[in-house]
């Protein structure tokens, strides 16, 4: 379950990082709070635009670990607040939740769906 601080995170603009393992390595990528959707299920859809190194690193082991935080919400010890997602991953380039992304986001060439272990609010 998505905690409700999270989503009122995601309202507001910052940014996301997304961390993969693959055979060299970890590897990062960035996005914007604003591309994520959550979906009635509970799972969080970030636009794929080019990822090439992320998409075969999930390909090869889909765990991700994702942070994203905003100022502009409170957090356990005064303004702004972060979150550490542990999660499972997959791309997918058709379907109904790439459909929902590709509708707000027309240079998304994939969705990458999370389905999240554990939300731990950082900050």
């Amino acid at each position: 379950m998505i905690p409700v601080k999270l989503k009122e995170v995601l309202q507001h603009e910052g940014v996301v990082a997304i961390a993969t393992l693959g055979q060299d390595g970890p590897h990062m990528v960035n996005t914007w709070n604003s591309y994520l959707q959550v979906t009635d299920a509970g799972r969080i859809l970030i636009p794929v635009g080019y990822m090439r190194r992320t998409e075969a690193n999930i390909a090869a082991n889909n765990q991700v670990l994702i942070t994203l935080g905003s100022r502009e919400v409170a957090g356990n010890m005064g303004p702004g607040t972060g979150f550490l997602i542990k999660g499972t991953a997959s791309i997918e380039a058709s379907g109904p939740d790439f459909n929902a992304i590709k509708a707000k986001l027309p240079w998304a060439r994939a969705v990458m769906a999370v389905s999240a272990n554990s939300i731990e609010q950082t900050l």
